[in-house]
């Protein structure tokens, strides 16, 4: 009997080695995006610095690349706190930051994800930067002075993140409230104020009243004091006619002198002159 000949398993075996190097050379790589830090970590132990934009190597199979977005992430936070008198502050504010590439490997190893930074640091760190700015000053104070609480809380969240490679870009104050007790007496503050200020009008009114009384009334005197001057001169020249008059009837026949006013009434000059005069011309 003639013997069969087996095909040969070698062409198999080859494409299969073929196939797993492959495999094996496509994860000996990973490319890092723009916008994107990554931490190579070995056997489960995290590697020193981190991969920044590019291509990297990476040992195939015992080796894994986890990818942070360092880009600009947002998230709204909510705060409370007391303020100087006691009273219930409480706000919500909108965070603006970025993981720093440089230290994706000191976060991976202490925080890991984003969602544990966000959960863990930045929501308590907020909060805690929140009770140092309102505990500065009153209530009422941290209302009318809104842009110098941000700023006490900016400076007090900038220091607290910093140290764990997160990079504040700016912050937001969404919401700011406080108790209905403090809304009461607030409201009726600007009601005592308007009141106040209502009050100080109407003095301000009955004061310019009395004086345009005094000025009326000082007018009116100068008037009167003009006006008995006027009668006191026209009663003077009332007393030169009479003069004039009793002489022509003593006289006789003489025509009496007339008495006649100047022709400027503001300087007037009384002046007699003879009748017969007129008469002869």
């Amino acid at each position: 009997m003639t013997r069969q000949s087996t095909p040969s398993l070698q062409p198999l075996i080859g494409g299969i080695i073929a196939a797993l190097l492959v495999v094996i050379s496509f994860n000996s790589f990973v490319v890092i995006n723009p916008g994107q830090a990554g931490v190579l970590s070995v056997l489960g132990k995290a590697r020193d610095g981190a991969l920044l934009e590019g291509i990297h190597f990476k040992p195939p199979l015992v080796s894994a690349v986890d990818v942070y977005d360092v880009t600009v992430q947002k998230f709204e936070v909510p705060a409370q706190s007391a303020t100087k008198d006691l009273q219930d502050l409480s706000a919500s504010f909108a965070i603006n930051f970025r993981l720093d590439p440089v230290q994706v490997v000191n976060i991976r190893r202490t925080q890991g994800t984003l969602q544990n930074i966000v959960s863990k640091i930045v929501a308590p760190q907020t909060q805690e930067s929140f009770k140092i700015a309102a505990a500065k000053r009153t209530v009422e104070q941290a209302i009318t002075q809104r842009s110098e609480l941000k700023e006490d809380f900016d400076n007090a969240l900038n220091s607290r993140l910093e140290k764990y490679g997160i990079i504040v870009l700016d912050t937001s104050v969404i919401d700011l409230n406080f108790s209905p007790e403090f809304a009461k007496a607030v409201e009726d503050k600007q009601i005592a104020e308007q009141k106040a200020q209502r009050a100080v009008y109407i003095a301000q009114e009955a004061e310019q009243e009395a004086q345009a009384d005094i000025n009326r009334a000082k007018g009116k005197a100068e008037a009167q004091r003009l006006l008995a001057e006027t009668l006191k001169a026209q009663g003077g020249e009332l007393v030169l006619q009479k003069e004039a008059i009793e002489a022509w009837k003593e006289g006789g026949a003489q025509m009496p002198k007339v008495l006649v006013m100047g022709g400027d009434s503001n300087s007037s000059v009384p002046f007699l002159f003879n009748l017969g005069d007129l008469a002869t011309q």
